[in-house]
């Protein structure tokens, strides 16, 4: 198993700390809205990995925090007249269901930073009695950048150069302005915690840093989260957590791709800001959830109703070969489910891997009736393994077909793909996924002529 590793900027054999075990940590989501499609990107993405990992047989310990205190949800909870536990739980309560729409499995524990306050203080004041920290004069306590060696190494940024372009506060409270909070001094009528040096709260990153060794230990295997947080929020994990213990923080860092909408950034001030609600408005949830593993993890991925409809295709293709097929169980050593092995092997390579499905799908539509299940049950095998093709097909080819009659019908292309199919099952007399064809493109608003070996067609 090959993963590219963010820190040194290579793929590395995966070796786990203690043989057959994998601990892994992703930031979650601070919890004061509804999750949006990158959001949706991290959580499959890493929901990808930890199925992955454990069907090769590893035990895999997965950590994926909350954030559930900071500026923001204080903000929106006063907009809201509300307290902040009432703010945060409600979005917890619809982070859970947005994910278990997109077959995302529940971790093995899921901290939140309220509850991890102990951890937290303690942390800062390791640091505080080794150098690493000093309190400042309005109650803050700030780390000193300058005091570990190696900070940016993540980012491949050099402190110096990142020093000489910082921008120096008019209040100056830090030693230096690359130093950020641990502990941030409360505010009349904000929520607050005791500590060493008053009431306040954490900053950002300890928050992972205690809650991450506290449920993994001091050294674990894999971190993982967006590309966005490599720097500076996973860089100051490195500073802080090791800093802290002394010892190796993470093996491992792994970092998916941004999520852009019609090739532009995603945001609230372009207008093209999509919560995971509003796109399983028009799409069902495996739809979305092809879509973000239909590129792979480490590359920018484009959100758009072009890139959707594809897979609608997709899983159509994958379910109408699936439909009549009896369930049978899949025999190991397939020549197919080594090839898709490989492809996951390599750094978790899901295109490739969907590549291999689709030439199950091929294999299926061209061979002989009875050599059909087993391909189909290698086929339900690769779709479980990356948490598709969980719904019964002829359930799903009816909703496609409900789909591409309220919306302006297949592509020529799209119409020309499924007559050449049903052309095959013809041949191969597998008349009933020939039938399952028809119905669908009669769905459509397709007319189809047979004239021999030649099928003509028109719309409706």
């Amino acid at each position: 198993m090959q993963i590219y590793n963010s820190l040194t900027g290579k793929k590395e054999p995966l070796a786990p700390i203690v043989a057959g075990q994998v601990g892994i940590y992703v930031c979650g989501v601070t919890v004061y809205d509804y999750c949006h499609i990158g959001h949706a990107r991290v959580f499959v993405v890493f929901d990808m990995v930890v199925r992955h990992l454990r069907e090769l047989g590893y035990q895999v310990r997965y950590v994926r925090n909350i954030t559930d205190i900071d500026d923001k949800i204080i903000a929106r909870a006063e907009e809201q007249n509300l307290q902040f536990t009432q703010l945060t739980e409600t979005f917890i309560d619809a982070m859970d269901e947005d994910m278990g729409r997109l077959g995302v499995l529940a971790p093995d524990e899921q901290p939140r930073a309220t509850t991890h306050m102990g951890q937290i203080i303690e942390m800062i004041e390791q640091l505080q009695q080794k150098g690493f920290a000093y309190a400042a004069e309005n109650g803050d306590v700030y780390y000193r950048v300058d005091r570990f060696d190696g900070y940016g190494r993540l980012a491949g940024r050099d402190l110096e150069k990142l020093q000489s372009g910082a921008r120096v506060e008019v209040n100056q409270q830090k030693e230096n302005p690359l130093d950020f909070v641990l502990w941030k001094a409360s505010k009349p009528g904000e929520p607050s915690w005791p500590s060493p040096w008053g009431e306040g709260r954490p900053g950002w990153h300890i928050e992972c840093s205690a809650m991450s060794t506290h449920c993994l230990g001091n050294h674990f295997d894999i971190h993982g989260g967006g590309f966005d947080l490599q720097f500076p929020h996973h860089e100051n994990e490195i500073a802080q957590s090791e800093a802290a213990t002394g010892e190796t923080f993470v093996n491992t860092w792994m970092h998916n791709g941004f999520v852009r909408v019609d090739d532009e950034k995603m945001s609230k001030s372009l207008g093209n800001f999509f919560t995971i609600r509003e796109v399983l408005e028009r799409y069902p949830a495996e739809v979305v959830r092809y879509f973000l593993l239909a590129s792979h993890y480490r590359s920018e991925l484009n959100f758009s109703s072009a890139a959707l409809d594809q897979a609608w295709d997709g899983l159509r293709r994958c379910y109408r070969a699936l439909l009549d097929q009896p369930q049978v169980a899949a025999e190991e050593g397939h020549p197919v489910y080594q090839r898709y092995q490989a492809a996951m092997g390599d750094d978790f390579n899901t295109p490739e891997a969907l590549a291999v499905m689709f030439e199950l799908v091929r294999q299926l539509n061209a061979t002989a009736a009875e050599d059909q299940p087993q391909l189909a049950a290698q086929l339900r095998r690769l779709g479980d393994s990356m948490g598709l093709l969980q719904m019964d097909p002829q359930e799903f080819l009816r909703m496609a077909a409900a789909e591409a009659d309220a919306s302006d019908g297949l592509s020529d292309e799209a119409v020309e793909g499924l007559i050449a199919e049903r052309l095959a099952a013809r041949s191969e007399k597998a008349w009933d996924r020939a039938d399952a064809i028809r119905d669908e493109l009669s769905a459509a608003g397709i007319v189809l002529e047979d004239a021999g070996a030649e099928t003509r067609w028109s719309r409706r």
